[in-house]
């Protein structure tokens, strides 16, 4: 407790700055899951998509980041066991996020799309195994992630696969497929607006303090999508294109509409993104300031402070900003080739799998959900389309994410207690 009063304001100021670090690699690493295919697709370039992330991953982490946050991310750990030394727990949080920050600075440096929740979860795991007792882990979360690295993607790759052939088989396979595109494009409109309005309401807007229903979330959803997919009809059939043209014409002229209805997605996703995975670095960073402005007591939730959500979202802009192309680059180009079509199904699929994993309570990387999702677009054409190499290294760099994690974060844990005790 002594250590707490004497060295209060310099815990906290370390632990925003590893806050801003953590927040700096999220947006490095994670923005790909929302921007990778609208790249890959060129529905987007690269700058586009970097500004318009910008614009809504700030807008979800500042505007849905939320008021209060859990102290212990994902309930990993057992706080009981910091009752008595809650430095120990101020040491951890803020070793827990410089050790995630750290691995995701070097896997963006390799263009790797890692999990910014795994690399989290795995520090904190590290730190409260080693550092305080094996008994203070949750290890049935523990094993319910690991499983996620299964189930979810293998979830959103089928879903993927589906829409994907569902597409080309109504629509690019026909004699006529602009004529098909304006009977079923606007059903894949209103797919993806209700969906992607489930998202913005389960993951976005729950932050704001509304306590909206599943039976009100499904009305609003299927009121968004109808409007959506009205608008899309109006927006197809105002298209005027020369129907002698040769086929080949056709599908590119299918392939731009897709390629509009992919910056929504994105938009919508990138939202979600921001007021979701901020948690990942301001949920440690409040737990140390609770615990310090509280002289050491530990609370369940803690209010966060003015600054921690501007920090958390200005932090996600400027990892973005420098090193966002690389895993961007990794998801859009590497896995397989992608069009607005393809993309278009890779964001849906990861989106119907977010809603899913919402309902179910299913633990949930959405940068596994979207790696799987252009993964079941490349089986849909056949393995000779995917690269397997990059699927190898992306694979390998998720099973080392939850141990690389545990291992920098006891490291960075015992030079804090031989620092400050």
């Amino acid at each position: 407790m002594d250590i707490l009063l004497t060295h209060g304001p310099m815990l906290v100021i370390i632990a925003g700055v590893v806050g801003f670090f953590m927040a700096w690699g999220i947006g490095a690493n994670d923005v790909a899951n929302a921007m990778g295919t609208s790249v890959g697709s060129k529905a987007l370039t690269i700058k586009q998509a970097i500004i318009i992330a910008m614009i809504f991953e700030f807008a979800g982490a500042y505007l849905a980041g939320g008021e209060v946050t859990s102290t212990i991310r994902k309930g990993i750990i057992d706080a009981a066991y910091f009752v008595d030394s809650p430095e120990l727990l101020v040491f951890g949080m803020i070793s827990a996020l410089f050790a995630a920050a750290t691995w995701l600075l070097i896997a963006s440096i390799l263009g790797w799309p890692v999990s910014t929740t795994h690399s989290i979860v795995g520090a904190i795991v590290g730190f409260a195994a080693v550092g305080v007792s094996v008994d203070a882990v949750e290890w049935a979360k523990v094993i319910g992630i690991v499983g996620s690295w299964i189930v979810t993607p293998l979830i959103s790759g089928i879903i993927a696969f589906i829409i994907f052939n569902s597409a080309q088989k109504l629509i690019f396979d026909t004699d006529n497929p602009l004529v098909q595109a304006k009977r079923y494009v606007p059903i894949y409109m209103f797919l993806a607006g209700f969906v992607l309005a489930l998202v913005t309401i389960k993951k976005g807007l729950k932050h704001l303090g509304l306590d909206i229903g599943s039976g009100e979330g499904f009305l609003y959803a299927f009121i968004v999508a109808a409007f959506v997919a009205l608008i899309g009809k109006i927006f197809i059939n105002r298209l005027k294109f020369d129907e002698t043209a040769a086929k080949k014409t056709h599908y590119a002229n299918v392939e731009k509409v897709f390629a509009v209805l992919m910056i929504v997605t994105a938009c919508a996703m990138a939202f979600a993104h921001g007021s979701n995975d901020v948690a990942n670095a301001i949920g440690p960073l409040a737990a140390v300031v609770s615990i310090v402005g509280n002289e050491g007591q530990i609370a369940a939730k803690s209010a966060i402070a003015w600054w921690i959500l501007p920090l958390g979202g200005f932090g996600i802009v400027a990892g973005l900003a420098l090193f966002g192309h690389r895993v961007i680059a990794t998801i859009g180009n590497g896995i397989t080739h992608l069009t607005p079509s393809r993309g278009f199904a890779a964001e849906l699929a990861a989106a119907c799998t977010v809603v899913i994993a919402s309902g179910t309570g299913l633990p949930i990387s959405t940068t596994q959900t979207l790696v799987g999702a252009v993964l079941g677009v490349g089986m849909a054409r056949g393995i000779a389309a995917i690269n397997l190499t990059v699927v190898r290294n992306i694979v390998v760099s998720w099973v080392v994410t939850l141990p690389v994690g545990a291992g920098l974060s006891i490291l960075f844990f015992w030079g804090m207690v031989a620092i400050f005790t």
